[in-house]
């Protein structure tokens, strides 16, 4: 396995694998509340079995070539981590996203931990346009997309249903031809 610094403060970004189950598991009642405010994860992955079938959808996505997930780990801990949802190399097209739980909150994790995401998407893989895709109330989200260098392209007024209220949902984007070099 390999781990990338995400700087001098020791954070790492490594790949989250489905014999990470127990460790993601502990990571997600940790934040659950927290992540759950914005995030549905915290209602998918509730037990250890749907920790590791989380884990293993990610696996086949990684293998299949249609998306990936990887953890930022803080001192040693994994406190969050950032995924591509959605890899399409044929449409040249991905979406990214995110989450932290409140020990990873306000280090500047998620922006460097997607940044060195969507770099390797657009560098190394050649895809073209990334997606970001947050609830017009995120505003942390919101602001990962903007230091990103993300444009919004606009919003989805009441398109996502969650926990029973209806969210607006806004789509930030960058092409190749921005991604700084």
């Amino acid at each position: 396995m390999y781990a990338m610094s995400l700087g001098d403060d020791g954070a790492e970004l490594r790949p989250l694998e489905p014999w990470q189950a127990e460790e993601f598991l502990a990571h997600m009642d940790r934040g659950r509340e927290f992540i759950g405010a914005r995030n549905g994860l915290p209602d998918v992955v509730t037990d250890l079995e749907s920790s590791r079938a989380f884990l293993r959808l990610y696996a086949e996505k990684a293998a299949t070539d249609t998306g990936r997930i990887h953890g930022i780990w803080s001192d040693g801990t994994l406190v969050g981590a950032v995924i591509l949802r959605r890899f399409d190399l044929a449409a040249s097209y991905a979406e990214a996203g995110c989450w932290l739980e409140p020990a990873g909150v306000g280090k500047g994790l998620v922006t460097r931990a997607a940044r060195a995401l969507i770099d390797w998407a657009i560098r190394v893989r050649g895809i073209h346009r990334v997606e970001w895709v947050v609830s017009s109330d995120n505003e942390p989200s919101i602001a990962v997309a903007r230091r990103l260098g993300m444009t919004r392209d606009g919003v989805l007024r009441g398109s996502y249903a969650y926990r029973g209220a209806r969210h607006d949902e806004e789509i930030w984007s960058i092409l190749s031809p921005s991604w700084p070099t």
